[in-house]
């Protein structure tokens, strides 16, 4: 684990000299020291947030996964199976404008809508390889389906290549795939446009923000996120349930951006904004509305968000206090796949708040939660490192101080 950070250090400082580019560079232009960056290219220090990752990243011209080693070698063949099936999803999406290779015929868009149900279920369940694997099949019969079908029943084709999309890019993302992550989300667009759904284009605006997340561009960020909003914004004043659930989640999407920006307080008002669709989703009268878009937005979500906010501004008591006033079964109501997340962000709070014992415990559960979200996550390999070092560290320490006693070294 330790070795990690250490190549991760070298990575760094291979693409900084690639540049040209010196140490006192590097560290002005991430608002840092340069005796920051040197420790940090030794691999002393950890990049334990995702905007400095992916700032660290930009400023040096690669991708962030380039810099952490990502997609992690699995220490099986097997667990590496994976891969075969992103590629298959591949080939799927760069044919996306040929005639489809399918025998037999689609089944009707009221099925394949069934079949995204399970994906669903994947993918609250954070079981992202399981994902992958069925996608290829879903992906070359709902392009089979909108061949052959018209009207309506072509634009829900469509629409469900589209949330397959959505899903690919999820599983990827957490995989480590950045060209999936890229064509996914090119994809997801160009069906969004075709699908007759007034809602999907924010969708695939929602996908390319995390996208630009990447990159650093936390102003164009937001900026999408606007545009985005806008485009929902009058069916969300009407009450609309899928328009609120979108509108709610395009407002998450732009508090993270503020605060990987700097930008404290509108984060923060972004927070409020989507606390304010959350209670507007859940006092709606009628039965549930079936998320045929797979936001995951409700009032516990809203609360997780606030904490990661809180600690993308290292601000990691702020962060503990949102999560000492959310009841627990708020939290326990959400799907794996977020509560892994909020785990992760509850054990790098503790970290940072000097308390390793409970961080761990917290990340024992996230990993107990979501196991393959967890161990493929940079920020809870890089909290985990954090925690052997500084155990390390404090054994050294232990042990020096008793062997002065002892006068082992007289």
């Amino acid at each position: 684990m330790l070795e990690e950070a250490e190549e991760i250090g070298r990575r760094a400082r291979r693409a900084r000299l690639r540049l040209g580019m010196t140490q006192a560079d590097l560290a002005a232009a991430l608002g840092k020291t340069q005796g920051w960056v040197s420790k940090m290219e030794r691999g002393h220090i950890e990049l334990d947030r995702v905007g400095l990752l992916n700032l660290l990243a930009s400023e040096l011209h690669v991708h962030p996964n380039d810099l952490i080693g990502r997609p992690y070698n699995s220490t099986t063949p097997a667990e590496n199976q994976w891969q075969v099936s992103a590629a298959a999803i591949m080939r799927e999406l760069r044919r996306y404008d040929l005639a489809p290779v399918f025998d037999g015929t689609p089944r009707p868009a009221g099925q394949l809508w069934q079949e995204t149900t399970r994906l669903r279920r994947l993918r609250d369940a954070a079981a992202n390889v399981a994902i992958v694997q069925v996608l290829p099949d879903l992906f070359r019969e709902a392009r089979a389906l909108a061949e052959v079908a018209t009207g309506h029943e072509q634009e829900e084709a469509y629409a469900i290549y589209a949330v397959c999309c959505k899903f690919a890019h999820t599983a990827a993302h957490a995989l480590g795939h950045p060209e999936l992550v890229a064509m996914a989300c090119e994809r997801a667009a160009w069906s969004a446009r075709l699908s007759g759904d007034p809602v999907m284009p924010a969708v695939a605006d929602w996908m390319r923000v995390w996208d630009m997340w990447a990159t650093a561009d936390w102003d164009d960020s937001v900026a999408l996120s606007d545009k985005a909003i806008r485009s929902v914004q009058r069916d969300y004043d009407r009450g609309e349930p899928l328009a609120v659930r979108a509108w709610g989640s395009l407002q998450l999407r732009a508090a993270v951006s503020a605060a990987r920006g700097g930008r404290k307080a509108e984060a923060k008002d972004r927070i409020k904004h989507a606390r304010s669709a959350a209670k507007r989703m859940a006092e709606a009268a009628g039965p549930p509305i079936y998320d045929r878009h797979s936001l995951t937005f409700s009032p516990g979500n809203v609360q997780i968000h606030a904490i990661s906010v809180a600690l993308e501004m290292h601000q990691q008591r702020e962060a503990l206090s949102i999560n000492r006033r959310t009841s627990k079964e708020l939290i326990e109501s959400l799907p794996n796949s977020r509560q892994g997340h909020h785990h992760m962000d509850l054990a790098r709070a503790w970290l940072w708040d000097g308390n390793r014992d409970k961080a761990l415990k917290e990340l024992e559960k996230a990993e107990e939660i979501a196991p393959q979200l967890v161990r493929n996550h940079p920020i809870a390999r890089s909290t985990l490192r954090s925690i052997v070092y500084a155990e390390r560290a404090s054994t050294r320490e232990k042990l020096r101080r008793m062997s002065d006693r002892f006068h082992l070294d007289g």
